[in-house]
């Protein structure tokens, strides 16, 4: 039996003339958290949306848990938690009775509706706003209200598009923990945002989306050995470089360097790594640090999706 909780298989969306999203092929696993990147109009948003069973695609197929989100839409809908992006809540409500109605959709009993509801607005700091009409909530309140109501049914799947957009730094980290913490070996989650940070932090798997299309789709660490080349390396050292150069490995590939440090490329460094430890040592050289040099998501998102970059025949 399969493990993959999202498939889709050249899903396609069109407006009229107008391709929002191209032979879309993606499989999220139980226990897998997937970034989907992209700049506005990318066609995120229009994948999930399709994913939710809110649109119907135009060609292609998506499953759910197994469930075709067109043929079996009802089976689609209590199989997945979405945050919207535009979160439509019922500003005359406190929070308790919005939960209670969405509850009762989704047919929770009462009494799991008041506990789940009661650990979750404990978890995001908003039990002391009980006594609010949501119309009184700030942005960052109502965001979390909203995540709130996309978990309160426990969901295999979740779809979170920018779940963290308006929040101050201390609610986004709460979330991004929260998220970290309900991932598990039988949900699937898919994030769609702009914060890369968020996404490097949060997702096991990346997949960038340009004018509909995945035109990159890995792992972060791939994703940046395959667009950014091969690891670069940092060698300090106590004393001056001088006289060290000839001690090195052949096989390092020296890109810059400063009076007491070298940056250098390798293919292999679990090899060469010890062998300029091991030069350094014979050489009488102290060594302050040997580390990798950290290189972000933001340097493979803008070499993707550059306006002068065309990946798309390479990915």
């Amino acid at each position: 039996m399969t493990s993959a909780l999202i498939e889709t298989y050249d899903l396609t969306k069109q407006f009229g003339d107008l391709v929002a999203v191209d032979n879309v092929s993606l499989r999220v696993e139980a226990g897998e958290v997937l970034a989907l990147l992209g700049p506005n109009g990318a066609g995120k948003t229009t994948t999930i949306r399709m994913l939710a069973s809110i649109l119907r695609p135009t060609r292609g197929r998506a499953l759910i848990k197994g469930f075709d989100t067109v043929e079996e839409p009802i089976e689609v809908r209590r199989s997945i938690g979405f945050l919207t992006e535009h979160h439509g809540l019922y500003t005359r409500m406190r929070s308790h009775e919005y939960l209670a109605f969405f509850g009762s959709t989704h047919g929770l009993p009462p009494s799991v509706i008041e506990q789940r509801t009661n650990e979750l607005l404990d978890l995001y700091g908003l039990s002391d706003a009980k006594r609010l009409r949501l119309g009184q909530f700030s942005k960052g309140m109502r965001q979390k209200l909203a995540l709130v109501r996309a978990l309160l049914h426990d969901p295999a799947v979740l779809l979170l598009d920018e779940p963290t957009s308006a929040m101050d730094p201390a609610s986004a980290h709460l979330v991004r923990e929260s998220i970290r913490n309900i991932r598990s070996s039988k949900r699937a989650i898919v994030v769609c945002t702009h914060n890369l940070y968020e996404a490097e932090e949060l997702a096991d798997s990346i997949a960038i989306i340009r004018r509909g299309q995945i035109i990159a789709h890995d792992t972060p660490k791939m994703l940046k050995r395959r667009l950014l080349g091969e690891p670069i390396m940092e060698l300090r050292l106590v004393d001056r470089l001088d006289g060290v150069m000839k001690y090195l490995p052949s096989e390092l590939e020296p890109m810059e360097m400063g009076e007491n440090w070298l940056r250098y490329r390798v293919s292999h460094p679990d090899r060469v790594n010890p062998k300029v430890l091991y030069a350094m040592a014979q050489a009488g050289v102290q060594v302050i640090t040997l580390s990798e040099v950290e290189r972000s998501l933001e340097d493979v998102y803008l070499q993707v999706v550059g306006e002068n970059t065309s990946l798309e025949g390479e990915l």
